[in-house]
């Protein structure tokens, strides 16, 4: 089943470093890209001068047999360059309950399915409060607005438009690149360097079977439990919702979520819808009849394998593909 409702563009300007104009393609020659880059071809770490407090973390990074990231030692960006950039820009979380990032199943897949039709992939590599870091919650968030930064500061290097810049995120991720999107006003760490005098502004997020709210009775997740622990007051709860904060800042929204999500419950995207509506938020929310949690970008033969085409449809509307 899907639900649509008209689709209004914003215009978002920005104050930014000076940038070279932004590579453009003919629709033809965008439809004729075939092939999407099956890895990254250059990292761009986060934090040079150290994450905000300077802080080291031991050990590696390390890998599941599924290809989850986990102990985020060095929180980075991955790019997915495409054949042939059409000068929009992608920044995309996996999910993961925060405790891991499904890089593989999720993050992965998008980059190269964006990176397939001329958008700029970046993947994010954050840190995971569970780790230790002093600023428990607040990491992934401050690593994903350093993000959003560092793309737009690159914009030049990669001949990138910083006004078609998406956030997508998948489940917790989709949590968090909510949260990036609805509260780019939000000084989640101490300025570091010229960096971080840019915008953290998003044109665009889509959020796919995202966990929107931490309050009861649909905070039965893995992200409420990491992010503020067994017992939240009713202040935390409300204060870590992405719903919480949807207003004039927040950009167009895509959402996708099934009616038998067993992690993220169906409301979220209930919830989501709402909130936007009476910020006056564009949205599109698609919910399936099945499909449960972490498809992906869609798996052969269910409801799920359907979404993309959706997504690419809305991508189109807000210029982000030709």
């Amino acid at each position: 089943m899907m639900k649509r409702r008209t689709l209004i563009r914003h215009a978002l300007a920005y104050s930014a470093l000076a940038l070279a104009p932004p590579l453009r393609l003919a629709a033809a020659e965008t439809a004729a890209q075939t092939t999407a880059p099956a890895s990254p071809s250059a990292t761009l770490p986060l934090w040079d001068r150290g994450t905000p407090g300077n802080e080291t973390m031991g050990g590696a990074s390390q890998r599941s047999a599924k290809g989850a990231l986990s102990h985020v030692v060095t929180p980075m960006l991955e790019v997915f360059m495409p054949a042939r950039p059409n000068g929009s820009a992608a920044l995309i979380a996996g999910g993961g309950g925060y405790k891991r990032i499904q890089m593989e199943s999720e993050a992965y897949p998008a980059a190269r399915w964006l990176a397939q039709r001329g958008v700029t992939a970046f993947v994010l590599d954050y840190r995971l409060p569970g780790d230790g870091w002093a600023a428990g919650p607040l990491a992934p968030l401050q690593d994903a607005q350093r993000a959003i930064r560092l793309i737009r500061a690159n914009a030049h290097v990669y001949g990138l438009d910083p006004a078609r810049l998406l956030a997508l995120g998948f489940s917790a991720g989709g949590h968090l690149m909510g949260m990036a999107a609805a509260r780019p006003d939000f000084a989640s760490y101490p300025p570091q360097d010229d960096i971080d005098k840019l915008s953290a502004q998003v044109s665009a997020a889509a959020l796919i079977y995202p966990v929107v709210t931490l309050r009861a009775p649909y905070d039965r997740t893995s992200t409420r439990r990491v992010l503020i622990g067994p017992h939240p007051t009713a202040k935390e709860s409300a204060g870590w919702s992405v719903d919480t904060w949807i207003g004039k800042l927040m950009p167009p929204l895509f959402a996708v979520q099934a009616q038998d999500d067993p992690i993220a419950d169906p409301a979220n995207i209930t919830i989501l819808s709402q909130a936007a509506d009476q910020a006056g938020v564009p949205i599109e929310t698609h919910r399936l009849s099945t499909g449960g949690h972490g498809f992906g970008m869609g798996k052969a033969g269910s409801p799920s394998a359907e979404w993309p085409t959706w997504f690419e449809h809305w991508l189109r509307e807000h210029g982000l593909v030709a």
